[in-house]
């Protein structure tokens, strides 16, 4: 006679899940058809077994030539398979906007623009705190369309990542890009 509690319970629990995520500010864009097929590979030893391993392929992963294809595949080893991308910015109205991104919308929504016209991001300062196996990274970053040009853009990326015993794996990822009303703070800007 336990089969009526706990169906009742998993009803209430759906129901009270479904009331919270109504009421959050943001939602994952709508899916779309995939436009670019990123098959699933291993995750390589270097990119995931360190904190400087991964936050060095979260930047190479992206950044190249016009003309150059990615490596999506290997960009999507340094995530869950549940990850969120959150890039904010300031709408027409002067309001911030969230994005929300699985990885395959962020894959959809920058591939056709990195390889037209080249990007190259790195970071530039980094700022970590870790306990036990979680830490938060706080990466500033400036980008260029060319290696050797000049920058298009400064930022800062907010991680949260966890070591499961084996490797380290992003968990979330948010971004803000700097704007005259938004400047990065010097202690975000010391070289690294």
């Amino acid at each position: 006679m336990r089969t009526l509690p706990l169906l009742t319970l998993l009803a209430l629990a759906f129901s009270l899940s479904t009331a919270a995520a109504q009421n959050q500010p943001a939602k994952p864009k709508p899916s779309r058809p995939s436009e670019l097929n990123v098959p699933k590979i291993a995750a390589r030893p270097e990119d995931v077994s360190t904190l400087d391993g991964i936050l060095k392929a979260y930047y190479d992963v992206i950044s190249g030539p016009a003309g150059q294809p990615r490596q999506w595949s290997r960009d999507r080893t340094l995530y869950t398979p549940d990850i969120r991308f959150v890039a904010m910015s300031i709408n027409k109205k002067g309001r911030p906007e969230a994005r929300i991104m699985t990885h395959q919308q962020f894959v959809d929504d920058s591939n056709a623009s990195l390889l037209k016209a080249g990007f190259f991001e790195q970071e530039i300062h980094r700022s970590t705190q870790r306990f036990g196996n979680i830490a938060h990274v706080w990466s500033t970053y400036e980008s260029r369309n060319k290696a050797d040009g000049p920058v298009i853009a400064r930022g800062i990326n907010s991680l949260e990542l966890f070591w499961d015993g084996t490797r380290w794996w992003i968990a979330s990822a948010i971004w803000d890009d700097e704007r005259p009303d938004n400047p990065i703070p010097a202690e975000d800007l010391s070289q690294k």
